[in-house]
């Protein structure tokens, strides 16, 4: 009942509600990073898997098929968006938050569990990070077409409130050079840690992604949930994103697309339609 008014109201109010009550989510000010009591039965561990990335690619439609698997272990009352090292930028990484970022994974018996947090992409201080806390994680990036993430991230940051600021511009910009970002990451991890997923892709055929993404984590890959199905992807843009925007954009990602479409020759070039022309065949 109070979920359903609550979803009625703008998020501003609806924020402001929740935060009253002392409610806040992981990415938000105020939210107690205090690890959740095991229930009988569970233990704590370091996370089998983590989603780093990217926002606005299909990441919480793709977490809860994982999330549907018998042998994942995921609390509905915990986010799967842990947010546990934003905070580390400036702040010191000690051995007691290893242990406290462990304790967000319980899990049951002869089961798995993890998070994904779309932030950790492009948050360069996230890596070396999780390589302490979690030197053994598998690692998977959800990548949609940079042009049609960055439009979607910012209508949803406009959704949300925000004013289309430069650093809100530069901000959206920045999430969708994807290989510059997974330079990064393979620094710190190997390449076989890894697992790069495309959004289009998975929306064309869910099944085959699934069952790739299964099989990278050492899942059952046959499972399939009951709600899995085609997802339509979106195509149209906001009306913001006009043709001198787009070609702008088309420049500005046109060689990291290059690259990045180099290194994993598994994604699929004709489905970012906006960069014909512009990869290399």
């Amino acid at each position: 009942m109070l979920s359903g008014l609550l979803g009625k109201l703008p998020p501003s109010a609806r924020r402001a509600v929740l935060h009253a009550s002392g409610r806040f989510a992981p990415w938000e000010p105020g939210f107690d990073f205090t690890p959740p009591a095991l229930r009988d039965g569970e233990t704590a561990a370091p996370p089998d898997f983590v989603g780093i990335g990217a926002q606005k690619a299909g990441t919480t439609w793709w977490y809860s098929l994982l999330a549907s698997h018998p042998a994942v272990t995921s609390r509905p009352e915990i986010h799967k968006e842990r947010h546990f090292f934003t905070r580390f930028g400036t702040d010191t990484f000690s051995q007691a938050d290893v242990v406290a970022y462990h304790g967000w994974f319980p899990r049951s018996e002869g089961t798995i569990a993890g998070e994904w947090t779309p932030d950790y992409l492009s948050c360069p201080w996230v890596a070396p990070l999780l390589a302490r806390a979690a030197p053994d994680v598998r690692l998977l990036v959800l990548l949609r077409d940079p042009i049609d993430r960055f439009t979607s991230g910012v209508a949803h940051q406009i959704a949300n409130g925000s004013k289309p600021t430069a650093d809100v511009l530069s901000d959206a910009i920045n999430r969708g050079f994807y290989r510059r970002h997974l330079s990064w990451w393979m620094r710190h991890f190997a390449r076989d840690r890894l697992l790069v997923l495309q959004y289009e892709l998975c929306a064309k055929d869910p099944g085959g992604q699934l069952a790739r993404t299964y099989r990278f984590l050492g899942l059952d890959h046959d499972f399939r949930p009951p709600e899995l199905r085609e997802r339509r992807s979106a195509t149209t843009r906001p009306l913001f994103a006009s043709r001198d925007l787009v070609d702008r954009l088309r420049q500005v990602y046109a060689e990291d697309v290059a690259d990045l479409m180099d290194c994993w020759p598994e994604l699929d070039r004709s489905l970012w339609s906006t960069f014909d022309g512009a990869l290399r065949a």
